[in-house]
């Protein structure tokens, strides 16, 4: 039985510093941070360990004002779209500026809802602004944590805060013979229509307006004896052109049918050129260690000759996940999509694949014989042993002399042998790195 991740969402006005928080709770430079507002343009998303516990945190947009109003309703959208998907809020404010109208704004729209919310005053880089930081009580909100997410204070203990009030994770659909595969790809790239075509009837609704799916709708069907949930999602919009409201939290069911999903069908659209939104979610699927299928629709609006440059290039951009399969496809008129289904099945078969330790170690010793070992000073890499640990997704475990001679190219070079020799087609798989004793 697996869980979906909690999902933990920053809310705030412009340049309260969401974008830093979140590059500190994660620990690397995720967000794009800069002293100007409206630097953060799209959503960003990090997956977060803090004592055991796990969710994924979603740093948003800032909420901005126009002149009619403290905020626009696109900002009162995503307030209300913040407060019905995710499971705790943070509620980001700048201690240096003190309470501003459209903080108070914010405020009176959260206090009418029942949803966790963490008050956070941020910029407190010095007693004074510490001090200075019991006026966000005015509020309403509960006492606020006092942090510098630049200086690196308090984050500990907001860390602690949240996984106390995290709610208990939401399982998933439990039955083992039920392959869950998720749909998603940016707004109308035909992954509604792909679905009625994948059922034969119309089951989602379909339109030419980017943006018609708003939340996912689940789809049981049956495929020759194997049961499958369909998931359709939002689409994820293209860099620089994810507006507020809505769509800018549609990444959130997103993550979450992601995370539900044991294969994702990325759709991507033949017509248009591939987005930075494309690569940020494949890198998501690909760090859940999910299957994948990349499918390039529309393919009837593409010349014969020209489908093979498509796929090349499609292949090219995501090199990072060279086991993949790609399909060319046409939703509108059911070309190719007979191809899907035994296509997600072998995937999934490839999942939950064993492979015996003799021959996992005939491999791995095949090509420790064949590469220079790496080595650091007189000391040299030394495989004593290889063995599949898990399934879904294949985990291997190799012991080792050293684990700090492993680095990324001699990781790939093992991987790329036990792909030739065991295929794991569509799936990522894990190799895990234990020093000897």
């Amino acid at each position: 039985m697996s869980v979906g991740k909690p999902i933990v969402a920053i809310i705030g006005r412009q340049n309260v510093g969401k974008s830093t928080l979140l590059n500190r709770v994660a620990g690397k430079s995720i967000a794009i941070v800069a002293d100007l507002p409206g630097t953060t343009r799209d959503r960003i998303f990090a997956d977060v360990s803090w004592q055991g516990t796990e969710f994924t945190l979603i740093d948003t947009g800032g909420l901005g004002p126009k002149p009619q109003s403290i905020i626009t309703q696109g900002v009162s959208d995503q307030v209300d779209v913040a407060i019905a998907d995710a499971d705790v809020i943070i509620f980001l404010l700048d201690a240096a500026a003190g309470v501003v109208p459209a903080d108070l704004e914010i405020a009176d729209r959260l206090r009418q809802v029942n949803k966790p919310i963490v008050l956070v005053a941020n910029k407190a880089d010095n007693v004074k602004l510490q001090a200075e930081a019991v006026e966000f009580y005015e509020l309403g909100l509960g006492e606020p944590l006092v942090i510098s997410a630049y200086h690196k204070r308090g984050i500990a203990e907001l860390l602690d805060k949240i996984i106390s009030i995290l709610p208990t994770p939401l399982l998933v659909e439990s039955d083992l013979d039920m392959i869950k595969v998720a749909i998603i790809g940016r707004p109308n790239v035909g992954k509604s229509m792909l679905l009625n075509a994948l059922l034969g009837k119309e089951r989602a609704i379909t339109s030419d307006i980017p943006g018609t799916t708003r939340d996912t709708v689940d789809t049981i069907v049956d495929f020759d004896g194997q049961s499958m949930l369909l998931i359709d999602t939002a689409g994820i919009k293209r860099r620089g052109r994810i507006g507020a409201g809505v769509d800018r939290y549609s990444v959130i069911r997103t993550l979450r049918a992601i995370d539900r999903a044991d294969i994702v069908l990325l759709i991507i659209d033949t017509t248009e050129l591939l987005a930075a939104q494309d690569m940020r979610i494949a890198g998501y699927i690909q760090q859940a260690l999910k299957g994948v299928l990349l499918i390039i629709n529309k393919c009837d609006l593409v010349d014969v000759e020209d489908i093979a440059e498509v796929s090349k290039e499609i292949r090219r951009q995501f090199k990072f996940m060279p086991y993949a399969p790609i399909l060319c496809i046409s939703a509108l008129f059911k070309q190719g999509v007979d191809k899907i289904i035994p296509q997600v099945k072998q995937i999934y078969q490839e999942r939950f694949k064993r492979i015996s330790t003799s021959k996992v170690n005939d491999v791995v010793q095949q090509a420790a014989a064949a590469h220079n070992l790496p080595r650091k000073g007189k000391k040299q890499l030394n495989i004593l042993h290889a063995t599949q640990a898990e399934v879904d997704p294949p985990t291997f475990v190799f012991f080792v002399n050293d684990t700090s001679l492993i680095h990324f190219s001699y990781r790939r070079y093992l991987e790329n042998k036990l792909r030739q020799s065991f295929d794991f087609t569509g799936t990522p798989i894990q190799l895990v790195f234990k020093a000897r004793g």
